[in-house]
């Protein structure tokens, strides 16, 4: 298998992104039967995102690039096993924001440019990080747990997310204008593209 059909295969990044979907999945039915509620319920939220385009369009292969979806599966996995738990949380939160964008460019009529999809995502990464805040805090009251222990922690999360946006962002940025993948921002859903 070369590169450029990696890269730019339709259907091998499908099965590539349907396999990392169930990675992802499958890493939140862990955590919610280990008592990980809130991480099981963020993790199938991701699950369900990166489904959306399939099950609206009812084309299997209608799924974001398998590079994006790598990262997010990665940072998903590692935060679920605890290694590097809080790196993972933000990293996993920016990707999702990112999966989120590329999905709005791709398959629906809303046009970005690279750039101001960029920002948007680090928009999209901060209220993500906000909405995540909300509910760490009510995990707290209801399920007791202790996510939220101080404010300046609180404030070093918001601030942390935001940078791991904008360098994730920057570097989708760089691969997507070097290697143009399935799925990405600039590349249109409309188009008939073949494999």
């Amino acid at each position: 298998m070369s590169l450029e059909r990696l890269i730019h295969g339709k259907r091998v990044n499908a099965t590539i992104g349907w396999i990392l979907t169930g990675a992802v999945a499958m890493t939140g039915l862990t955590s919610v039967l280990t008592h990980e509620i809130l991480w099981g319920v963020f993790s199938g939220f991701v699950a369900v995102v990166i489904s959306l385009p399939a099950l609206l369009t009812r084309d299997w292969t209608a799924i974001v690039s398998w590079s994006l979806l790598a990262v997010a599966a990665v940072a998903v996995l590692a935060r679920a096993f605890d290694f590097y738990s809080n790196t993972a949380g933000y990293l996993a939160i920016a990707a999702l924001a990112l999966i989120i964008v590329v999905e709005l460019d791709v398959f629906t009529s809303v046009e970005l440019s690279r750039r101001f999809a960029i920002v948007f995502a680090v928009l999209m990464t901060m209220a993500l990080q906000a909405v995540w805040i909300i509910a760490q805090f009510y995990s707290d009251q209801w399920l007791n747990t202790n996510f939220l222990s101080t404010q300046t922690e609180l404030q070093n999360d918001i601030v942390t997310v935001t940078i791991v946006g904008f360098v994730l962002g920057g570097l989708f940025q760089w691969y997507f204008a070097r290697f143009e993948p399935i799925g990405s921002v600039g590349e249109s859903s409309k188009q008939g593209e073949t494999t």
